[in-house]
């Protein structure tokens, strides 16, 4: 197959890497010093010398702020058997983008990073494929993701958008709140030192992106229940409730499981 990937980033590169060995690789990025770092696979720096390629599949790895503008700059050149492809964070815009199009498409998410993610051993990360859209498309990513051993789940765009919801807003907002309260430790604690980590590696992600999750518009309401139980929290200690406290951490422990 021959495969066209937009943007020689981490997850561009990653991908060059892991599909030019099976597959007709070319990748595109507007930055030549990128693509000085990928290897064995066809290299372009501007749109219309993608052309004569004429890719069987377009993967859009740009990140999430130019996802849509890289599409646009690079679809005039593109044939109509080329089906196109996203594996961003954030799906806003995407649906009504790929229905304005008319092509067939095919929209996945590897939730594996790079921010934590070991790209060598991918066994305990995780990968969802949007229902919606070309059906060999979709094929062919379920398979790139099951020999990287994802656990692969399958969403339409609405409940991927609440999923992220869920499982960014939540610890990406809980990081943000305990790094903005944070002070110089000079003994820093082992518990400290572990949400530090997280707290650094969620803030070497792009402003854009962190920001995009938090203003899905289910967020707000998951940044409710955060308030609503730091609300809750906040009045057990104020008064040494001993008997709340034990019930409030049986219910962690519980969700937990």
């Amino acid at each position: 197959m021959k495969i066209l990937i937009l943007g020689a980033g981490k997850m561009g590169s990653f991908l060059c890497d892991l599909l030019s060995f099976d597959h007709q690789v070319a990748v595109y990025d507007r930055d030549p010093e990128r693509l000085r770092f990928t290897f064995n696979v066809e290299r372009f720096a501007h749109p219309e010398d993608t052309a004569a390629f004429e890719p069987d599949l377009l993967i859009n790895a740009a990140t999430v702020k130019y996802t849509i503008p890289a599409f646009e700059a690079i679809l005039p050149y593109m044939p109509d058997k080329t089906i196109i492809s996203d594996i961003a964070s954030v799906k806003y815009g995407l649906p009504e983008f790929y229905a304005k199009t008319g092509r067939p498409f095919v929209s996945t998410h590897p939730m594996f990073g790079p921010t934590f993610a070991s790209l060598s051993n991918l066994s305990r990360e995780n990968a969802i494929i949007i229902k919606e859209g070309d059906h060999l498309g979709r094929i062919f990513f379920r398979d790139l993701y099951q020999r990287l051993h994802l656990n692969i789940v399958e969403y339409t765009f609405a409940e991927h958008d609440e999923t992220i919801a869920y499982s960014l807003s939540i610890p990406f907002a809980s990081t943000l709140v305990f790094g903005s309260v944070m002070k110089h430790q000079d003994a820093p604690g082992t518990t400290f030192k572990r949400h530090m980590d997280i707290a650094r590696g969620v803030m070497g992600e792009d402003d854009y992106l962190l920001s995009e999750i938090l203003f899905n518009p289910l967020t707000p309401a998951q940044l409710e229940r955060i308030r609503e139980k730091l609300a809750e929290l906040q009045d057990i200690v104020e008064h040494r409730d001993g008997d709340r406290m034990k019930v409030f951490l049986g219910e962690v422990r519980e969700n937990l499981k």
